[in-house]
């Protein structure tokens, strides 16, 4: 991580990264004044406030496919991941509409469409599965929810609810596809007993969010599952999710199975740094960086056309600061 690096992304003209830098590679405490002129650049970006915007849409618009990248799940999802907070202004609304839809089983819900011909309804349905309820969850632990402090009444620990739900449903080999009651025997194509490997990954950074479950049985199993499956990826596809060269490409947003998410999850786990097998993701994402230790997107999503993130051309700060982070955390 070299000095003249961290120049290139602190003069960035993405204030999410000059703030991300300064907090996360630089270790600046949120009240030293650059880091909060960062941070007032970054709530206040065009960009951003049109994700708020997205955000506060929230049940507007059903989930048909758990790879749309436009959906507004994945806006709380980068939202959260720039570091915005549930106090910001303009992104209040959106979470409260998240957190009004609560299931019983504890976990938060989406309205899906599921076609008849995979074992739906075509009917706009408020409910939840595995492959997005984690996300939501994930969005608002790191946004600062986790004792629901959003709500001036006591909201008996709805975010804890969810925690413990989705601990509750691991099992021995990981996650697996599971979803709401409601929905019957609907699931996803693969092996009842296999695990799912976003589902996985999902799950992972959600409660990576906990400081107690960093090291627990759950996430223990979890990442062994996702590791396991780097480890025999010539072997079979997993519900769908093969390891090849699409796999390997550098993409953001963090919306499917692909490297640079799953080694970011992955890297917030210290019991996974010394494990060879997420030592040779790593290699394979650093082997992508240019003569200047820079990285661009291997693939992009049109949805996100005009974000660096997105753009294939031309080297990315946001994505080299992601690459950056997972090594300074899995450097000590």
């Amino acid at each position: 991580m070299t000095t003249d690096l961290i120049q290139w992304l602190l003069e960035s003209d993405e204030p999410w990264t000059r703030y991300r830098t300064l907090v996360d590679l630089l270790d600046r405490p949120e009240d030293d004044p650059e880091v909060q002129a960062a941070r007032a650049d970054m709530l206040a970006h065009p960009q951003v406030q049109a994700m708020m915007a997205e955000a506060t849409t929230w049940g507007d618009r059903p989930l048909k496919r758990h790879n749309d990248a436009s959906h507004p799940i994945y806006k709380f999802s980068t939202l959260a991941d720039f570091g915005v907070r549930a106090d910001d202004a303009g992104i209040r609304s959106g979470i409260e509409a998240v957190m009004a839809h609560q299931s019983p089983e504890g976990a938060f819900q989406t309205v899906v469409n599921i076609p008849r011909a995979f074992g739906g309804t075509d009917e706009d349905t408020w409910t939840w599965m595995l492959c997005d309820a984690p996300t939501l969850l994930y969005a608002l632990l790191a946004m600062g929810l986790g004792d629901d402090e959003l709500r001036p009444e006591p909201a008996e620990g709805r975010v804890q609810q969810a925690v413990d739900h989705l601990v509750s449903l691991v099992d021995e080999n990981g996650w697996r596809c599971r979803c709401a009651p409601e929905l019957g025997k609907f699931r996803g194509p693969g092996r009842k007993a296999d695990p799912c490997p976003i589902v996985n990954v999902y799950a992972l950074k959600a409660l990576a969010q906990v400081p107690e479950l960093l090291d627990s049985p759950a996430t223990r199993a979890g990442a062994e599952m996702v590791v396991w499956h780097w480890e025999h990826q010539t072997e079979r596809k997993i519900y769908m999710f093969g390891i090849g060269t699409t796999f390997r490409r550098l993409k953001y947003p963090f919306v499917w199975y692909d490297i640079l998410h799953v080694v970011d999850v992955l890297s917030r786990f210290p019991f996974v740094h010394a494990d060879p097998r997420f030592q040779e993701m790593v290699k394979t994402i650093t082997a992508q960086a240019d003569g200047d230790g820079r990285y661009t997107a291997g693939s992009m999503y049109r949805a996100w056309k005009g974000w660096s993130f997105a753009d294939k051309k031309n080297p990315s700060p946001w994505l080299t600061f992601l690459v950056l982070r997972v090594l300074k955390r899995t450097s000590t």
